[in-house]
């Protein structure tokens, strides 16, 4: 981050309040400590050892802080880089989120926020100009470099006339090489104390029998420093009602995971995470989870890759503009654990 960052207005930032190469001042550094990671766990209801096992996390990494969700991880930085979307529209993807090395209960983030494109949105005569802007994310924890990540959010104008900019955002990558992220597997940790993964076979899709229904969002939005103003007003909202954190969405996505295949040891990455359409309080949201990539180590590793989808189930009031059951998620997580 440069000395000369860019201040965001107190009422913004909207779309051509930006430019690309922008550096943000940044939101202040969190601690992750026992009573952020318990009220995030009550949140979202996750089945992760490591995380709920401090004598198992302390014998498999080596540490003697438990570790951290990584979902929680994830979160917090995402909240951290709102300083950039306060007036966002939507946020479209993530993509390339590598998580550098796992975090643990006491060490404190710090997230660095860069504008790295920005692109004018086709204008219409039936809404505002808005533009696309992609963001860069740093995250680093007690000064090392633990996660790193694109982001793509559309922003409102402040003024009338688009400033005409027309880099390519990018879109969500397709396909997947598992080995790509072989390098993201922990130093020093003992696989011989996790939980055996279940099998599994390529392509094979299973459906969670639990659905899990979105509550405590503002909540969320508030341990996340989530500064979106759609996720509190629901004045803000094109829908009438408060749109759900898309983190909250994939939360409780990543919880199903961990109900699916108990013995994941963490998630070191994210291949891309595309919100297909708004969730809202209230909705039960189902998942489903088909395991498309796995690699295994010659340490007794495997490396495996889902793409989980949540499918939004809710009672619509008549009149309304909103479908009974909507697709609101695709998630492709990187997960490690113990081979079969």
């Amino acid at each position: 981050m440069t000395e000369n960052s860019f201040v965001v207005p107190d009422d913004g930032p909207f779309y051509d309040d930006l430019e690309p190469g922008m550096d943000l001042t940044p939101q202040p550094p969190v601690t992750i400590d026992s009573g952020l990671a318990a009220w995030y766990q009550s949140i979202v209801g996750e089945v992760f050892p490591l995380c709920l096992d401090h004598r198992l996390s302390s014998r498999t990494t080596g540490q003697a802080a438990p570790l951290a969700s990584p979902g929680l991880v994830v979160n917090l930085a995402v909240g951290q880089s709102t300083v950039a979307t306060r007036r966002a529209i939507a946020n479209l993807f993530y993509r390339n989120m590598r998580i550098a090395r796992p975090v643990h209960v006491g060490e404190t983030l710090h997230t660095k926020v860069r504008i790295e494109a920005m692109s004018d949105a086709t204008p219409r005569d039936d809404r505002p100009n808005r533009g696309k802007v992609l963001l860069g994310i740093q995250t680093t924890a007690d000064d090392d470099v633990v996660l790193d990540c694109q982001r793509c959010a559309l922003l409102p104008m402040r003024g009338s006339h688009l400033p005409g900019h027309v880099e390519d955002t990018g879109r969500a990558p397709e396909g997947i090489d598992i080995g790509d992220y072989a390098d993201l597997l922990p130093d020093g940790w003992d696989s011989s104390a996790l939980p055996i993964l279940r099998a599994w076979t390529i392509d094979e899709e299973r459906s969670d029998i639990t659905r899990d229904v979105v509550d405590q969002a503002t909540g969320l939005a508030r341990l996340t420093h989530n500064r979106a103003i759609v996720h509190r007003d629901a004045a803000a909202s094109a829908y009438g009602q408060r749109l759900v954190y898309g983190g909250h969405v994939q939360a409780l996505a990543q919880a199903s995971l961990t109900r699916m295949d108990p013995g994941m040891g963490t998630i070191v990455a994210w291949h891309t995470c595309n919100h297909l359409a708004p969730a809202f309080e209230g909705d039960l949201l189902a998942f489903s989870h088909r395991l498309i990539a796995e690699h295994v180590t010659d340490a007794g590793l495997a490396v495996r890759a889902f793409e989980a989808v949540g499918t939004a189930h809710r009672h619509v009031e008549p009149g309304s503009n909103l479908p009974e059951t909507a697709e609101v998620l695709k998630w492709i997580p990187v997960v490690i654990g113990r081979a079969v």
